[in-house]
């Protein structure tokens, strides 16, 4: 798997995109805020992207497209049939289409676009395709090494839009940065790393998707991505209207925005956890008991209420409600329970001291809880940090900013850590529990033999949807009770807008805002 968290959009920060129009209307300018996992995408080359964002959707198209209720749909491909043994998969692309560059789309530039995937970071995600076969200019084959259940789902995330097989070549690296051709519904017109992303509307975009109600150009003529690293920032810039739509709004202002008169909020089905990272190789989280004591003290209801007003829902286990490898066995849940937590740690030695810290030959149970600077972050991580005292545990929160927090990650020297991914795929558990991707993703440092075993079957050892979905819940449930984590809580996804200058499709089909989403997105004159 991987998350705009790495995903989809793992958790924090602002990207804004203010919205020209042609016409009368044209000295007009409206602004999205959208709120993705991570600041600063350094590229908008798909290939070997580790993080992405909602600009990738708008610049590449993909094969097939998720609904709103995680069903499969057309888009570059019309239609496709799997092979009875899951050996094969033969997909039917949609005539007419071109890249921004004029080039033609077709059965080719599939070929070399899976091509492209081998070796790269993401390759994972064609591993179980042996190869590709052009059967005629329309007609693509996947030969499978194995069944992959999996494969739309891959298919239509952010990471395989498709690029020009052809422009990544000749640009090198320079793809993505300096130009991004798709087929997309807009044009990259410039980057700014960090900065700002300008995006035009691609006018010969006649191929949309079933999804959306308009399958030519977009309405909008121009996007400006703006990266805002404060919530606060850009709220006060929705309010002020400065910005016009907010997407992820903290649910510190739902209130505040649902007493404005002029702004709305869409809700779509929440695809975020926020957890609590425990790194199992460092002391004296080694200790199975001391983990499980920390992930008992997190009070999800109390998260719930206090910090979220309210909305959303806890989390008892890593996956987002949806899925159904979200269903364990209600003993391997976590839920709040200080005093079982408080015994695990009196038997794991920790004798509560006269401050309410505890200790264990003469060293107290100190440790540090890592965080990102941005404000939804800093409060929940007050939070957990006040709940683990309540059971002995002093935690001292170190805070990063949001756009190096990953490299530090790297170094494994984290003992603890707050933290968010945005995935609607039960494939998270091996981004963020694999043993190959320790540091990072992988910040508990999680390596063990079992899960490993286990990790494999669910990755590789699935022939059907139901064996997928019956070997991702063991592997769920494995690791849940190893504790490398402690869940905490799953957002609604809110999107706030000003409904004098925005019009919003009556239904989102989508997961979130998407290419999909924007073809059908108007501005009031």
């Amino acid at each position: 798997m991987l998350l705009n968290l790495r995903r989809w959009m793992l958790a924090a920060g602002l990207g804004v995109a203010s919205l020209g129009l042609t016409g009368p209307a044209a000295a007009q300018e409206t602004t999205f805020v959208f709120a993705t996992s991570e600041v600063g995408v350094s590229s908008y080359n798909p290939i070997p992207a580790t993080l992405t964002n909602a600009a990738f959707s708008m610049i590449y198209d993909t094969l097939v497209v998720q609904d709103s209720d995680l069903s499969y749909h057309p888009s570059l491909a019309e239609s496709w049939e799997e092979a009875p043994d899951g050996m094969a998969w033969t997909f039917h692309l949609k005539p007419g289409v071109t890249f921004h560059n004029g080039r033609p789309f077709n059965a080719a530039t599939v070929v070399k676009w899976i091509d492209l995937f081998r070796g790269s970071e993401n390759s994972y995600m064609i591993d179980a395709v042996a190869s590709v076969e052009a059967v005629d200019d329309l007609t693509v084959r996947f030969v499978m090494k194995n069944p992959d259940p999996n494969l739309l789902f891959n298919l239509s995330s952010s990471f395989m839009g498709i690029p020009d097989p052809e422009a990544v070549a000749e640009l090198g690296e320079d793809f993505g940065i300096t130009e991004a051709i798709g087929t997309g519904p807009f044009k990259l017109e410039s980057f700014t790393q960090g900065q700002e992303t300008v995006l035009v509307r691609n006018d010969d975009y006649t191929w949309g998707s079933p999804l959306s109600a308009n399958k030519g150009p977009a309405h909008i003529a121009r996007i400006t991505f703006r990266e805002i690293a404060e919530d606060s920032t850009a709220y006060l810039e929705l309010k002020s209207g400065g910005v016009d739509a907010l997407m992820s709004i903290p649910t510190d202002y739902l209130g505040e925005i649902k007493a404005e008169p002029e702004l709305a909020v869409a809700e779509m089905p929440g695809q975020e956890v926020f957890y609590m990272a425990i790194n199992v190789a460092k002391d004296p989280f080694t200790d199975l008991k001391v983990r499980q004591a920390a992930a008992l003290a997190i009070n999800q209801k109390e998260i719930l209420d206090n910090v979220f007003g309210g909305y959303g829902k806890e989390a008892h286990n890593f996956l987002i409600s949806a899925l159904p490898e979200s269903k364990l066995p209600a003993d391997a849940d976590i839920s709040y329970d200080p005093a079982k937590a408080a015994a695990l740690l009196d038997e794991a030695g920790w004798v509560l001291g006269a401050d309410g810290v505890r200790a264990k030959d003469g060293q107290r149970l100190s440790v540090a809880l890592w965080t990102q600077s941005d404000s939804i972050f800093r409060r929940l991580t007050e939070v957990v940090q006040a709940e683990l005292k309540a059971v002995g545990i002093e935690a001292k929160i170190t805070t990063f900013d949001s756009s190096t927090i990953k490299d530090e990650f790297k170094s494994g020297n984290q003992q603890l850590a707050v933290r968010s991914y945005f995935w609607p795929n039960a494939d998270i558990v091996d981004w963020f529990f694999s043993a190959e991707r320790l540091g990072y993703p992988n910040t508990s440092m999680f390596n063990d033999p079992k899960a490993e075993e286990l990790r494999v079957k669910a990755m590789t050892g699935s022939a059907t949807q139901e064996e997928r979905i019956a070997n991702f819940t063991a592997y769920h449930e494995y690791v849940t009770r190893q504790f490398p984590y402690a869940p905490i809580y799953q957002p609604v996804q809110n999107m706030a807008y000003n409904i004098d200058r925005i019009e919003m499709p009556a239904e989102i089909h989508a997961t979130q805002i998407t290419g999909v989403v924007m073809v059908d997105v108007k501005v009031k004159e």
